[in-house]
């Protein structure tokens, strides 16, 4: 689609921030996702000239233009044309933008930054705030969440809570005071453009994922680093003792490392030992809650809450208060969530799980006899290792979407017999597929191992209508 340029003014927005670095400058955003709107407000009210850009025509973004609506912009709708970047001081990315476009290739030839907006939070970030940032291959909104309630809980200045987990924290920059603290999902994607590190910044763990976007591990790994690499000697790095990919990054940070294990005990950070919870800092070891608190499934999630006891206990707050974040916390949505249980079936949405290492971990959480949904859009990621777990472990498997044909390959390699395999072209007929194959006891998994991109607009729509689908039964 050809490029169509659109330039408005409604009225005139707040008067610029004071001193802001950003006025006059001319500044281009790549994608009216959810953080590129929310970075094209600060930068307008900060005195800059805004030129935002997406691939989609203007009838498919009413919503996101509405909410710019009062703001003085240049739209370049229905591509990325090279004459975005004439004149340009920046370039901007939204979330789900590639790094490697060839507007951004060309923006780098010829030596203008790149950055995004938790690079810019960072960056205007107010003295005396705290922010703890996180990343890691798998468990990262249940963590976050979960430092949040802790902090929340201990009561020392305002929690802020954002990030990829969907609130784009650049919009409340104005809101922050000193004394506050800030707890910041951080992605990949984000990260690889990024030049600055939070104060506390935790790895959770470094397992295949998004290949498809990174092209290689090495790639991958390499902005998960971004997230220690910039930390002063006073900084915090919090990482997964038990996972290899994570503890490896030790190095990278210039700052005091502290880890969490259920395996083993740390000299600094929390670990499980028997039934009980501990936090240990400065040579003091202190329980925080029993392993019965946890109300979540599986392994994994154990590991989720050592990380958010090492994160808030390293941003000063107490073990009462770790504790009462924990108890009650019932999970995220789309994360091992019971939908409901009908004629003695249990039924669970795990949409969240876009890479086979989420599904592993998933299935690990059962004991029941297993009856999984696997499918979406493949990211180019290793199937051999879940195939095998499948094989031993899951009592039926219903395969959907675009990628249903190569997961099948890998289940037949692996040796799953071809009557506990069904194969549906959508998730609607994959949901029916798995009613009349589950029997009373069993789970019924959604965990697919895929982005939904080949049908939905992400892993939330999907997880949404599975709900849907699975109360209509």
């Amino acid at each position: 689609m050809v490029a169509t340029e659109t330039a408005f003014q409604l009225q005139t927005p707040n008067a610029p921030r004071a001193q802001s670095p950003y006025a006059g400058q001319r500044i281009v955003i790549l994608g009216l996702a959810r953080q590129g709107v929310a970075l094209a407000r600060y930068l307008a009210l900060a005195g800059a000239q805004v030129v935002v850009s997406d691939q989609q025509p203007a009838a498919q973004l009413a919503a996101a233009l509405a909410t710019l609506s009062d703001l003085p912009l240049e739209l370049v709708l229905g591509g990325h044309p090279d004459s975005l970047l004439d004149a340009a001081d920046l370039l901007c990315l939204s979330g789900g933008v590639p790094a490697d476009l060839p507007i951004v290739q060309l923006a780098r030839r010829r030596g203008l930054p790149v950055s995004n907006d938790s690079q810019i939070f960072l960056e205007a970030c107010p003295p005396g705030v705290t922010v703890i940032g996180l990343t890691g291959s798998a468990g990262k909104t249940t963590t976050t969440t979960l430092v949040g309630r802790m902090l929340a809980a201990d009561g020392a200045g305002q929690v802020f809570v954002g990030g990829n987990i969907g609130n784009p924290l650049i919009a409340q920059l104005d809101a922050l005071r000193p004394g506050d603290q800030v707890v910041m999902e951080l992605s990949s994607f984000q990260l690889e453009l990024m030049t600055r590190s939070p104060h506390i910044a935790a790895v959770l763990n470094v397992t295949p994922n998004h290949l498809d976007r990174h092209g290689t591990m090495l790639a991958y790994t390499e902005a998960k680093s971004h997230i220690l690499r910039h930390q002063t000697p006073d900084d915090v790095a919090v990482l997964g003792l038990d996972d290899a990919g994570a503890s490896a990054l030790a190095p990278f940070t210039p700052g005091r490392v502290a880890y969490f294990s259920a395996e083993q005990p740390v000299e600094a950070g929390a670990f499980l030992q028997g039934d009980t919870l501990l936090f240990r800092w400065q040579g003091v070891t202190t329980p925080v809650a029993a392993l019965a608190d946890i109300e979540l499934r599986g392994r994994h999630n154990v590991l989720n809450v050592l990380a958010a006891i090492a994160l808030s206990g390293a941003a000063g707050a107490g073990t009462t208060a770790m504790r009462a974040g924990l108890v009650g916390f019932r999970g995220v949505t789309h994360r091992l969530e019971l939908v409901r249980e009908r004629g003695g079936v249990r039924w669970y949405n795990d949409s969240i799980a876009t890479a086979p290492e989420r599904v592993i971990a998933a299935l690990r959480a059962f004991d029941e006899p297993l009856v999984l949904l696997l499918g979406g859009r493949d990211k180019h990621l290793p199937w051999g290792e879940l195939a095998a777990l499948v094989r031993d472990r899951v009592k039926a498997v219903v395969l959907f979407g675009e990628a249903g044909p190569l997961i099948e390959q890998a289940l037949t390699a692996a040796g799953v017999p071809a009557a506990r395999r069904t194969r549906r072209a959508t998730l609607a007929e994959a949901v029916s597929a798995a009613a009349e194959q589950a029997a009373p006891g069993d789970v019924v998994l959604l965990s697919p191992g895929c982005t939904g991109y080949d049908a939905f607009r992400d892993f939330a729509e999907r997880g949404d209508l599975f709900r849907q689908w699975v109360q209509a039964l």
